[in-house]
């Protein structure tokens, strides 16, 4: 059995913090709050003072540490390398265990937990949607804006009612000399969207990939995670590591940045032996170089009529290195011209559970994103997260720019759309 680990656990890396505020200039709450509590070392003062029993899981504690995005953005800068996002997930589980979850944590385990629920809530938020709720007039397409005392005027993508889970089989055979796949969609690419999950399943079909996409894996656990119920990240990380243990796989891939960052990431931090899954767990983009398959759309022929695009680094990458390749996928892509922004690095504000707990901020995050955007002259930004997705093009919305917001496979689908059968 894999379990979490516990405050205690992290006693060691919590004393090698020396406080020297590296942190603070790179955290997107503290730019936001500028609150000595929303900042990494703040929090570390918090959970050494917590083991040391000088405090207690008051008030000000809970909100200090729901002020956390989770990104690991402290993290890359600390010289010690402190995991700021694993203590604060540590504390979030005692506060849990102590208090037991809120009324929105309540709800996202609830769905999260429960796969039957949320496939029927997709199908119904698919029919539902564009009667509840108002569509928002803008060049990137339909939107449709959420009316919600957490989340006034939060823009959502529009849901399809058929799910990925319905479009592809269990087992695509390949080119028996090439790797086996195993694919882990997650919730957003599953349900939200299954067209860049297409996307992703049809350019591994093009060069001779096999693919495994087991129906029954769940979510990957972040957003429990995020709300501090360890015990249901516990079960689904079970129930994943079960359901790719099915079929030999080479490696198991995502198109999901925060996807990547809990079946890869979290699983290796928990106590256990997770290495013949974790071991696997690649990002798509990482593979497709890996395999040599920039080379062979460097030498398609450049469009005629490219479209500017631009990239935004979703945490979950940036946070395990994984730049590089994304960028290096779109120089290539023959059907994009490709422009660096400026704060192409800047957090989008989303976080898990964050944007919902703490919208006005998540928004202010997102907001940072925008002069970059404006400058760059991009007509899209291209990430490889859904949730980025989302939340960029939330951001896009209120400033009412004609820009959109893609997953690069989709970009990579439309460069090879001739050719993929």
């Amino acid at each position: 059995m894999n379990t979490n680990k516990s405050l205690d656990d992290y006693t060691v890396e919590i004393q090698e913090c020396v406080k020297c505020g590296n942190c603070q200039a790179h955290c997107p709450v503290y730019n936001v709050t500028h609150r000595e509590g929303g900042v990494a070392r703040g929090k570390i003062a918090l959970a050494a003072s917590l083991l040391a029993g000088e405090i207690k899981l008051d008030k000000r504690l809970r909100e200090d540490i729901s002020l956390c995005l989770m990104c690991g953005s402290c993290v890359n800068k600390c010289p010690n390398k402190v995991p700021t996002h694993e203590i604060v997930g540590a504390i979030r589980r005692e506060i849990t265990e102590s208090r037991g979850l809120s009324l929105i944590g309540r709800a996202v385990s609830t769905v999260i937990g429960h796969p039957k629920l949320l496939k029927t809530l997709a199908k119904s938020g698919a029919v539902l949607s564009p009667v509840l709720l108002a569509k928002v007039p803008s060049a990137s397409g339909l939107r449709l804006r959420f009316h919600s005392p957490v989340m006034q005027k939060r823009t959502l993508p529009q849901v399809t009612f058929t799910n990925l889970f319905e479009r592809y089989p269990e087992f695509i055979q390949g080119d028996p000399e090439k790797p086996v796949v195993g694919i882990f969609s997650g919730c957003s690419t599953t349900y939200l969207y299954p067209d860049t999950g297409a996307a992703m399943i049809e350019i591994l079909k093009h060069f001779g990939y096999s693919i495994y996409f087991p129906q029954s894996q769940v979510c990957c656990g972040i957003p429990a995670l995020s709300t501090g119920n360890g015990k249901l990240v516990e079960k689904l990380a079970a129930t994943n590591i079960s359901s790719f243990a099915k079929h030999s796989v080479d490696y198991i891939l995502t198109c999901c940045a925060s996807c990547n960052g809990g079946i890869g990431e979290h699983y290796r931090s928990m106590k256990g032996d997770t290495g013949n899954f974790t071991d696997k767990v690649m990002d798509i983009h990482v593979f497709l170089k890996k395999q040599g398959i920039f080379d062979l759309i460097e030498k398609m022929s450049i469009w005629e009529n490219q479209t500017r695009v631009t990239y935004h680094d979703p945490c979950h990458l940036k946070t395990q290195g994984i730049t590089k390749e994304p960028r290096e996928l779109l120089n290539v892509l023959p059907n994009v011209d490709y422009v660096e922004m400026e704060g192409a690095d800047l957090c989008c504000g989303l976080g898990g559970t964050f944007s919902v707990y703490n919208y006005d901020y998540s928004k202010q995050i997102g907001a940072r994103k925008i002069d970059g955007l404006k400058e760059c002259g991009a007509s899209q930004i291209a990430t490889a997260c859904p949730g980025c997705i989302m939340q960029l093009q939330d951001s896009i919305n209120h400033a009412e720019l004609p820009i959109t917001a893609i997953h690069i496979l989709e970009l990579l689908e439309e460069a090879l759309k001739d050719r993929l059968t």
